[in-house]
C-alpha cells in the first residue's frame, strides 16, 4: 500500500562542525522498518544549520568539511547582518551552500545509501542548541 509518514526528530545540541547523525534520524523509525520501497526525506528547520550526505568512516572528514566551510564563510568578513551574533551571518552562508534537505531512496526497510555514506548535521553557529528535523517517507509499506 502506498502512503506518507512524517515524523519530527529533535536532536540533541551539537557543537559547531559536522556531525553524522544517520542513527539518530533511523532510530525509531517504524515506517523506515515498514518501507519495501521508497523515499525519505530530511528536512532541517532552521536556517543556520544544514543536511549533507558524505563519507562515514574516516574520522578526519567532518573536521575537514567544517574547516573548509569555515573558509569559504569566514566570519572576518564585513557582514551587514550582524545583530545575532559574528558567526550568524556565516551560518547562513554555510547552510545555503551545502543546504536544508537530503532525499535517501528507502528498499525493504533499508536505507539506500552507498558503503561510505551516512548524514551529517552541519551545524554552523558556536551555540546553535536543539535542532528539529522534519522526515517523510513516501513509499510502499507492508501491513
Amino acid at each position: 500500500m502506498s502512503a506518507w509518514q512524517q515524523s519530527e526528530i529533535i536532536l540533541p545540541e551539537f557543537p559547531r562542525g559536522c556531525h553524522l547523525i544517520t542513527q539518530h534520524v533511523i532510530h525509531d523509525l517504524a515506517a523506515l522498518k515498514r518501507c519495501r520501497t521508497g523515499l525519505m526525506h530530511v528536512f532541517i528547520q532552521h536556517t543556520s544549520a544544514s543536511l549533507t550526505i558524505n563519507e562515514n568512516a574516516d574520522p578526519d572528514v567532518p573536521d575537514d568539511l567544517g574547516m573548509a566551510l569555515d573558509r569559504l564563510a569566514p566570519e572576518s568578513w564585513p557582514y551587514r547582518h550582524t545583530c545575532e551574533g559574528s558567526d550568524d551571518m556565516p551560518a547562513h552562508v554555510k547552510a545555503t551552500l551545502t543546504g536544508s534537505s537530503v532525499s535517501i531512496p528507502i528498499a525493504n526497510g533499508r536505507l539506500l545509501t552507498g558503503t561510505w555514506q551516512g548524514i551529517y548535521l552541519c551545524e554552523h553557529r558556536n551555540q546553535g542548541g536543539r535542532r528539529r528535523l522534519i522526515v517523510t517517507i513516501q513509499g510502499d509499506f507492508n501491513a
